[in-house]
């Protein structure tokens, strides 16, 4: 865990480091309207130079504001409010490099796990997943992304 820690950090400083010194990064709001609005003070993502860091989403419909009950039927929506939100940045999820995700149970990985492999193929992106006592809302999964700019080829 400490050398994940310690490889995270020192990726951040080297782009903080070139970030600086060739001002390429400038932050972007990045909003669609396909998503949910944020429910506090945080953008649905920013794109910073090649990247777009998109905050952690949960299971909400944007078209109703409703959470389904199923944690399989969240993480579903929740893919489908990360298209929308990455489309918007002009990028896509087969440009994702990171996903985090926050389970309230651990025993729904499995479940988690399989849907996750139906979104993302060959060039899996770095992930953990972690279980936390309790989610915005009440929902059983959120899930946060890193992506690259550009769309698939």
């Amino acid at each position: 865990m400490l050398y994940k820690k310690s490889l995270f950090l020192l990726w951040l400083m080297i782009i903080c480091f070139y970030g600086c010194r060739t001002n390429r990064f400038e932050q972007e709001i990045i909003f669609s309207e396909l998503a949910p609005k944020p429910i506090g003070p945080y953008s649905q993502a920013i794109k910073v130079g090649k990247f777009v860091f998109v905050s952690g989403q949960i299971g909400i419909n944007p078209l109703d504001g409703q959470i389904p009950e199923r944690v399989e039927d969240q993480f579903m929506q929740i893919m489908e409010n990360l298209k929308n939100i990455l489309a918007a940045g002009k990028s896509d999820l087969s440009k994702v490099v990171k996903v985090t995700i926050y389970l309230k149970d651990m025993n729904d990985f499995e479940k988690i796990n399989k849907i996750y492999s139906s979104y993302f193929k060959e060039k899996y992106p770095a992930r953990e997943t972690v279980e936390v006592s309790r989610l915005p809302k009440d929902a059983k999964v959120e899930i946060s992304v890193i992506a690259i700019l550009g769309k698939r080829k």
